[in-house]
């Protein structure tokens, strides 16, 4: 049982990552600021989950110390952080695009 969550945790780790390398990239090579702001809003937000994943990781897999507590309830705060501003900056984006949508076919 626990073999298995370790795995599926893992699993979600490898994908946060590869998600957030992605949206990296092609925030870096994009041209247009509405979706650059879109693609960094979706880093932040596969990195807030990867940060989480690796705080569940570390506080519940292993045994725990002090030192392994407080950094993986670190990791929990700034991922969280990092899905909040992540929801927040796609919502503004995404209402910029919707905007100049709407006021480029009057």
């Amino acid at each position: 049982m626990i073999e298995g969550i370790l795995y599926v945790l893992y699993a979600g780790l490898i994908a946060s990552s590869i998600c957030s390398i992605w949206f990296s990239i092609k925030s870096r090579r994009s041209l247009d600021p509405r979706v650059r702001g879109l693609a960094q809003a979706k880093t932040n937000i596969s990195m807030g989950f990867m940060l989480i994943i690796l705080a569940i990781i570390q506080m519940f897999m292993f045994r725990g110390s002090t030192v392994r507590v407080v950094v993986g309830a670190l990791f929990m705060v700034l991922g969280a952080f990092n899905i909040f501003a992540g929801i927040r900056n796609h919502g503004i984006f995404s209402r910029q695009g919707r905007e100049s949508n709407e006021a480029g076919s009057r």
